[in-house]
């Protein structure tokens, strides 16, 4: 479902104080997939709206920004051994002259998928944008939105089978977007089979030593593990399993254990539960670098556009 469209159902304000902030901020939005129609659209709609300044992409190979991007490229990888002619091949490539852009200043964020996967736009992001130095792993979130309630939910669509390392990553990213996004104190479940103990197994283990290791890292940020999610999310199911939880059945974000348990989980929520899903949100770039899915409308991409220059107040 698009932005536009949920608004226009009334179904939440948090959808339109997105939007309010995007056009107060204006931010320079590539879209380097010029030659999709969707991308056209969502171009005019983008401007119409006032949601930001399109940075429009028709002939890398033509562009006098090229020397710049391609220089940079060369930078980033010439860990890799690769010569400047072979990283100005790269850098005539729309989704990496797109990153490339933003990572020399001359953007501010961007959206691409609508015609390549989502490998090829995770590719142009770590070529050009890298990790932040907050986070050495690249993840994707979902905002789930139903009626005036809001959850995130991590990893649902990059990371197979995250580490408790990994998992910490993911979380601290998870809860930053979902402050940025709704304005509201993140409440961090990590989610099991288990709660507090109920089961013995190396994924619980899992589970559990991630927790730890993201309260000892951010101990202002309200979270818990191992839960199983009746326990993270209702109140008086907390009450019976684990009555000291600081969650209290209350958790906002959730953490699953890999991405077979994240992208199940949100497609349930999606077609039985009435949320309506947004993402894969790409998090962890240098710079906003979102995906889209290659079945999406003009509108969906204004939408994302949206999303992206919101998450710019994580690097303000």
């Amino acid at each position: 479902m698009a932005i536009e469209d949920a608004m226009v159902d009334g179904m939440t304000d948090v959808l339109s104080q997105l939007r309010e902030r995007a056009r107060r901020r204006n931010a320079r939005i590539v879209l380097p997939e010029a030659g999709d129609a969707r991308t056209a659209a969502a171009r005019q709609l983008i401007e119409q709206q006032g949601l930001g300044e399109v940075i429009w992409i028709e002939d890398p190979a033509k562009d006098p920004r090229l020397d710049e991007v391609a220089a940079h490229v060369l930078i980033q990888r010439k860990h890799k051994g690769i010569t400047a002619e072979q990283a100005r091949e790269l850098a005539v490539q729309p989704l990496v002259f797109g990153a490339g852009l933003i990572a020399t200043g001359h953007a501010d964020c961007g959206v691409s998928g609508a015609a390549h996967s989502t490998a090829d736009v995770i590719r142009a992001g770590l070529t050009c944008l890298g990790t932040a130095p907050s986070t050495p792993l690249v993840s994707s979130m979902f905002l789930l939105i139903r009626a005036d309630e809001v959850l995130s939910f991590a990893d649902a669509g990059v990371v197979p089978d995250p580490s408790a390392e990994q998992l910490v990553h993911i979380a601290n990213a998870t809860a930053c977007n979902h402050r940025t996004f709704t304005g509201a104190e993140p409440r961090v479940a990590f989610l099991s089979f288990s709660t507090h103990g109920s089961a013995a197994h190396p994924r619980v283990d899992k589970m559990r030593t991630a927790y730890e290791q993201f309260h000892t890292a951010h101990p202002d940020v309200v979270c818990d593990g191992e839960l199983q999610f009746d326990a993270a999310y209702l109140t008086d199911v907390a009450q019976r399993k684990c009555p000291e939880s600081p969650l209290a059945g209350n958790a906002n974000v959730f953490v699953f254990p890999d991405l077979d348990a994240g992208n199940i989980a949100y497609k349930l929520a999606e077609r039985l539960a009435g949320f309506e899903a947004y993402g894969p949100i790409l998090q962890g770039f240098r710079g906003p670098w979102l995906d889209l899915s290659r079945g999406c409308s003009a509108e969906d991409i204004a939408g994302v556009a949206t999303i992206a220059s919101a998450m710019l107040a994580n690097t303000d």
